[in-house]
This record gives structure tokens, C-alpha cells and sequence, in this order.
């Protein structure tokens, strides 16, 4: 049997490139690698997709999960509620598949509690100039909403040191390698050696 995935959560500020990164890292091996969709109270933007971006339900109807501890974590974020879902993560876990959160510093402190062996990862601009850059270049939001959204990136960004690992995302080729050498690594560890060369390691050990 295979042995449990490695449970990821990646972090960072809006417009740090957090997004692209994943899709990479992802895309390098598609059957062992699985982004976790989360749910949300929020209206879902232009070109959004239920069950692709994210779960898109009720306000009332995330309160009534959060009643039945149905997610591993949850957080209010500029209004709207996030939340991962504690079965459908250990579903895939449980495959010996890797799953990668995308939640915020707040989700991470009580993910950690529930499952302490985590491994995390902060993304980091590589300076408040070219975050506000791209956060105007999204065109997702008005220039009071951006500004906000700068204020916010600055209290979240203190949270690195909670982190294993960070990554400042200046040069995105380099980000990149630096992210899949952090997953490789983990399947680089002793168990998951010994059982996928279980049979090499016990003819190297035979007398």
C-alpha cells in the first residue's frame, strides 16, 4: 500500500504569484499532485468555475459546516469565508497523493494544530513596489480596494517566520526550482525510500 501523501500549505500576499507557481509544481506530476479546492462564501469572479477554483456556497450554509466541524480550518477574510474541507483532504492523502493548500497565515495556525507534520511554504515579493505593480495590473479590483489589499499584505507577510520554507518570487524560473526541489524532497525522506526500493535495499543487505 502506499504510503500517505505530504500535506503542503502555501502562502503568501495577492500578486506575489502564488497562483502561478502552483500550477507549476502541479503540472510536473499531475497524478501524485492535487490542489485541495476550498470552499467560499464569496460571489465567485469572471470566469470562475463551482468546484474548480472553489466550492461557491451561502454564508449560511458555511456557518452550518463550521457548526458540524466539517473543515480543518476556516478563516473570515475581507468578509467572505474559506474553508478546507477535513474529509476531502484526507481522502487524498489516504491515496499516497500529494495535496497542496492554498490558504492564508490564519488558516495555517489551525491547520497545524489539527496535523502538525505540515509541511509550509511562504511566497514572498521581492519588494512592496512590485507587489503594488501587480496588484494594478490584475484590474480585478478599484484603487481603494488595492490599496487595502497593500495594508493587508504587509501584517500578513510578518507571519513568514512561521513558515519551513520561503521563497521571494523575483526571478519566476528560479521560484519555481526552489518550490519543486521542496516537494522532492520530502519523497527524497527514508520511509518513502524504503518502500518504493524495498526490493533493492533488501538485496543490497543480503549476505
Amino acid at each position: 500500500m502506499s504510503r500517505t501523501g505530504t500535506l503542503f500549505i502555501i502562502s503568501a500576499p495577492s500578486g506575489t504569484g502564488k497562483s502561478t507557481l502552483l500550477t507549476h509544481v502541479i503540472g510536473l506530476n499531475p497524478q501524485k499532485r492535487m490542489l485541495s479546492v476550498s470552499h467560499t462564501s464569496r460571489e465567485a469572479r469572471k470566469g470562475e468555475q463551482h468546484g474548480v477554483e472553489y466550492y461557491f456556497i451561502s454564508a449560511e450554509d458555511f456557518k452550518e459546516r463550521i457548526e458540524k466541524s466539517e473543515f480543518v480550518e476556516w478563516a473570515e477574510v475581507f468578509g467572505n469565508y474559506y474553508g478546507t474541507s477535513k474529509t476531502a483532504i484526507e481522502k487524498i492523502l489516504l491515496q499516497g497523493k500529494d495535496v497542496f493548500l492554498d490558504i492564508d497565515w490564519q488558516g495555517a495556525q489551525q491547520l497545524k494544530k489539527v496535523i502538525p507534520n505540515v509541511t509550509t511554504i511562504y511566497i514572498l515579493p521581492p519588494s512592496k513596489t512590485v507587489l503594488y505593480s501587480r496588484l494594478q495590473g490584475r484590474d480585478l479590483d478599484a484603487t481603494d480596494v488595492v490599496e487595502h489589499r497593500m495594508d493587508e499584505a504587509v501584517k500578513e507577510m510578518s507571519h513568514h517566520t512561521e513558515y519551513d520554507y520561503v521563497i521571494i518570487n523575483d526571478d519566476l524560473e528560479q521560484a519555481k526550482l526552489e518550490i519543486q526541489s521542496i516537494v522532492m524532497s520530502k519523497r527524497l525522506q527514508r520511509p518513502y525510500q524504503i518502500e518504493k526500493h524495498h526490493d533493492l535495499i533488501k538485496k543490497l543487505l543480503e549476505e
